[in-house]
């Protein structure tokens, strides 16, 4: 079946769901029938009733259906469906409330409470996690009226840096200036997290020893993903030392104690710490399955996990306060997630990954018209919105927005990204795309189509990024708005770039031949990747000689050279155009792209940048786009800090933007390292903007006598993204 056809199928059949056939209810019987009147009182019981039946609905009334172990779900429980009753909040939860709180009388806003008298006895273990490393289950957290609150750590606002990595990258240990290790040295269980070598790798390292005469942290194996080097950003974290603002918390494993300074008032409900350690549901090898209308949240694991099996759906779901990712599908075909709110997640959002590779035969995975934000909460790198990989997959009219590294991340075949809003991602990293390709050049077929880029962090950041010779993409018919990169070609050849609508690129379009220069080992046999990636696959056989024809030749000719790359009938307006490096303008095709004057916009003026019908780009030959009419991207804003020409090392300025179509208001929170230097006046900067309008606030930088370099940063109250501080080098 077309994979679109499946998909509207799939959304016809949810629609069309029958009569009440199991009814759950909290406050229900398992000795019950069933029925509205007297409802059964867990899944189980539900699920042992619909197999006896051969499948059906069980309804799950409102209130706390509590998990403490997976609802786990097989062949035996196809054509079966678990819904949420109208009109009331049904929540699953691996979670706990806690009561009981205490105030410290010895520090003033902290309660405490002893976990063990409450029944709690499993705290869960913090673990080395982060780039590179297998994705194992969160530790106890802690959720006060449903947001995730952070552990007691510092720096509160942005980040310390490392000033030496004694013994080099694998010593083991990292200095840092500051006198406050002589308060972590009694600490228990302390951890740091950083970038450590990249700003596109992080990781969490257990504290092994403390010197506080030379001011070194030393860490257990493995030292960080790439070793230790200096200055590089990181924070300490699990410190009782360092409560000492509203939200944080800290767990006395050894005694059992939690420590809490609640953000508001303490009322009894509020705190809900996680304890599940597998997913909520797990579906495998089963047929249409579907989860519809129901809040699934608070557990250490996955939310769900869908294993094989066809046709399992989960639709108009919230998803929310997940320890790893909230669902995971693996295998099967045409299984998806449709509809859903997906927040606050410690790894990524979805990951689908399904068909044959060797035959190209598609999944039909989808991910739909879901709003999928402030993900990556623990890992912040490669831990996407979505992550799809396999064959003939859809990511379709999804938002995406608010996170530190990428947005979507792909491998494999034949996949369709098609209308979705993406903004506000790259915020904490560099060197990223908020959609993410690389290193294979078998990945073809792939289009990226109709989607909206905005508003992606400052500096090193791209849009669609086609890293490390990625090839064969179409990458048509997109609207890019102050997107970094919109659009970076890293080596790869056959790639298409065209019918898209670039505003205020930098650039545009960027393209190099990294096989002729930095990368050339990819190509001597020093490191074989590229080759044994591409010797994995039948390239040079049907249905891949069929599908990819210039892939069957590709050894024979210069394959280090990016041939192919075509891009035509674009429009590009403010910014920079294009920038070809390492000789590839011998090779790129540039053909009828619109770069001179205004194309002719609704209202730019309003961050309106649908194209009038009279626009002269349609005469000259740009196809109106699909996604022209861009809806309510939501609050849309972009914050940094600039060095102020002409001026001494201590002025920056601060500006903020307002890049969406409605109005958006907050607090900025401004920070700086080393501890001596303080940007501004300490108070937060108010913002209150119209689409479209800009504050700009000049900042005195105080107590930078004698430095040789510092940062500056900025953080958005309410946002746990910490951007990269700007680095400042004074004259000599």
């Amino acid at each position: 079946m077309d994979m679109g056809l499946l998909v509207l199928a799939v959304v016809a059949a949810l629609s069309g769901i029958g009569q009440a056939d199991v009814v759950v209810s909290p406050s229900g019987s398992d000795g019950n029938p069933g029925t509205e009147e007297q409802p059964v009182a867990t899944l189980e019981r539900a699920r042992t009733l619909l197999r006896t039946q051969g499948g059906g609905t069980a309804w799950l009334r409102g209130g706390t259906h509590h998990r403490t172990t997976p609802l786990i779900l097989t062949a035996e429980d196809s054509n079966t469906t678990w819904r949420g009753w109208p009109d009331e909040e049904v929540r699953i939860t691996g979670g706990r409330v806690v009561t009981g709180f205490r105030p410290l009388q010895t520090r003033p806003g902290v309660y405490s409470v002893d976990l063990r008298s409450q029944g709690i006895t499993d705290f869960g273990r913090l673990t080395p996690r982060g780039f590179g490393r297998p994705i194992r289950p969160a530790a106890l957290e802690l959720f006060f009226r449903g947001e995730p609150m952070p552990p007691a750590a510092w720096p509160n606002a942005g980040w310390a840096y490392t000033s030496a990595a004694p013994g080099g990258p694998d010593g083991g240990q990292f200095s840092v200036n500051t006198s406050r290790l002589a308060r972590w040295v009694d600490e228990p269980d302390l951890w740091v997290h950083g970038y450590w070598t990249w700003d596109w790798a992080d990781s969490y390292e257990h504290v092994a020893g403390i010197d506080v005469e030379r001011r070194i942290l030393k860490t257990d194996p493995p030292h960080g993903v790439y070793g230790y080097a200096a200055p590089r950003r990181f924070r300490v974290l699990n410190a009782l030392s360092e409560l000492d603002q509203p939200g944080e918390w800290y767990l006395d494993r050894a005694a059992g104690v939690l420590s809490f300074w609640p953000p508001a008032e303490l009322r009894d409900g509020d705190v809900i710490v996680s304890l599940l350690e597998g997913p909520l549901v797990s579906i495998t090898n089963a047929a249409n399955v579907r989860l519809l209308e129901l809040t699934l949240e608070v557990t250490r694991g996955n939310g769900v996990e869908i294993r094989g099996g066809r046709e399992c759906v989960v639709a108009h779901c919230i998803l929310r306060n997940i320890g790893n990712t909230a669902v995971t599908i693996s295998g099967g075909a045409g299984n998806g997630v449709e509809d859903c709110d997906i927040s606050q997640t410690g790894d990524g959002a979805v990951t689908a990954s399904g068909g044959d590779r060797r035959a190209l035969t598609p999944s039909a995975h989808f991910v739909t018209g879901n709003n999928i934000q402030r993900f990556s909460r623990w890992v912040r790198t490669y831990r996407p919105a979505v992550s799809i990989s396999g064959v003939g997959q859809q990511v379709l009219r999804n938002r995406i927005h608010h996170a530190p590294h990428m947005g979507i991340a792909l491998s494999g075949n034949d996949h369709l990204i098609e209308g979705n809003d993406i903004h506000t991602t790259a915020w904490e990293t560099a060197d990223v795309g908020a959609f993410y390709m690389g290193r294979d050049w078998t990945w073809q077929g792939n289009v990226l189509r109709a989607n909206f880029f905005h508003n992606q962090g400052n500096g090193d950041v791209n849009s669609v990024y086609l890293d490390d010779c990625a090839s064969g993409t179409l990458v048509e018919g997109n609207i890019f708005h102050r997107a970094g990169r919109s659009v970076f070609i890293g080596g790869g050849r056959d790639n298409t770039v065209r019918n898209n609508l670039f505003i205020d690129g930098n650039p545009a379009v960027e393209v190099d031949a990294r096989g002729l220069t930095w990368a050339y080992r990819w190509f001597n046999g020093e490191d074989p990747t590229l080759m044994d990636r591409l010797k994995q696959m039948p390239y040079k056989t049907p249905p891949w000689s069929e599908r990819y024809p210039k892939l069957v030749n590709i050894l024979d000719d210069e394959p280090a050279i990016p041939k192919g790359n075509i891009v035509e009938n674009n429009v590009s307006w403010l910014g920079r155009w294009q920038r070809l490096r390492d000789w590839t303008e011998k090779w790129v095709v540039l053909s009828n792209n619109w770069t001179e004057t205004d194309p002719g916009f609704v209202d730019a003026a309003r961050n309106d940048f649908r194209l009038r019908e009279d626009s002269p780009v349609y005469a000259a030959g740009f196809v109106p786009l699909a996604y022209e009419d861009l809806g309510d991207t939501g609050d849309v804003v972009n914050y940094r800090l600039e060095a102020v020409a002409g001026t001494t090392p201590g002025k920056l300025r601060l500006v903020v933007e307002n890049l969406g179509r409605t109005a958006a208001a907050g607090e900025i929170l401004l920070w700086a390292w080393p501890e001596q230097v303080q940007a501004g006046d300490g108070a937060p900067v108010h913002f209150d903007l119209d689409p479209a309008a800009k504050l700009t606030r000049e900042l005195e930088v105080r107590g930078v006598a004698g430095l040789t370099e510092y940062w500056v940063g900025a953080r958005r109250r309410g946002d746990d993204v910490r951007p990269m501080g700007l680095r400042v080098t004074p004259p000599k």
